[in-house]
């Protein structure tokens, strides 16, 4: 055998092989995927939605909280200057007068203003509380989500 023909044969035993490869690679790339597979990656997909908006959710709670301490400040801000006005009605025009009476509603307000903020704060606290919960849950679902892939994909 001449040194053409030794590379002619290498030649076809090296096409034959590499389409014997792109075969099985055809076959692989057509074959469907593993349905466990790709439901665990639409689990994940969903989970790392799901950890957006339970962050989103977060923030807007902090940003609620940070506003209902501001109300209540400027509540007891306004309590003291109506209390300030209301001494300085009584000493002008007398307890019963027109003037301390609205001063005394004003004060009234202003405390169940200070009350209802309480409140508020209250109930933005506990959101932010659930959110963080949510969000911590939604992470576990999410690595048990990623971990059950992998399994799945080394059956």
């Amino acid at each position: 055998m001449s040194g053409i023909n030794i590379l002619k044969r290498g030649a076809v035993a090296i096409a034959f092989s590499g389409l014997l490869a792109a075969g099985a690679w055809a076959q692989d790339a057509a074959s469907p995927a593993n349905p466990d597979v790709v439901q665990d990656t639409k689990d994940i997909r969903q989970d790392r939605r799901d950890i957006h908006q339970d962050t989103r959710d977060i923030v807007n709670d902090r940003a609620d909280i940070t506003k209902d301490h501001t109300d209540l400040v400027n509540d007891r801000k306004d309590i003291s200057a109506d209390k300030a006005q209301l001494h300085s009605d009584v000493n002008q025009y007398g307890a019963n007068s027109s003037q301390a009476k609205a001063d005394r509603h004003d004060l009234r307000q202003d405390r169940h203003d200070v009350a209802a903020d309480k409140q508020d704060l209250a109930k933005d606290k506990k959101d932010l509380h659930h959110d963080v919960k949510d969000r911590r849950h939604d992470r576990r679902d999410l690595h048990h989500d990623r971990v059950d892939r992998y399994r799945d994909r080394h059956r």
